[in-house]
């Protein structure tokens, strides 16, 4: 019997992957509730919106799966790259200087420990 997990994915994120890619690598492999502790006290703005998408992760898992929530842990916690905004400053002697704005794509798969 192959084990039922849950995910969730936000999409389009206005944040760099490489910033919410570090917080991500903190909760990976962890138990659902040490990973909330972590984000709790995490001073990264991208610790917010992690801590968001595992709730949803978490809440997918409770009624949609059914699975007990004591014992989810963090399968998969992963980061890709959207689409980037490009934005043009003023630069020295006329030019435009462009400006890469960078969005996320981040996704958390919870699983029950056997």
């Amino acid at each position: 019997m192959e084990a039922k997990n849950a995910k969730a994915i936000a999409k389009y994120v206005r944040m760099s992957p490489m910033k919410v890619g570090i917080v991500l690598n903190l909760i990976s492999g962890k138990n659902v509730n040490e990973a909330f502790a972590i984000l709790q006290y995490t001073p990264k703005e991208a610790a917010v919106v992690v801590n968001k998408v595992l709730k949803s992760a978490v809440a997918n898992a409770e009624n949609n799966m059914e699975l007990d929530v004591n014992k989810l842990y963090v399968a998969e916690a992963h980061v890709g790259q959207g689409p980037t905004l490009k934005r043009f400053r003023p630069h020295a002697q006329g030019r435009a200087f462009r400006i890469n704005k960078k969005t996320s794509h981040i996704t958390v798969v919870v699983k029950e420990r056997a």
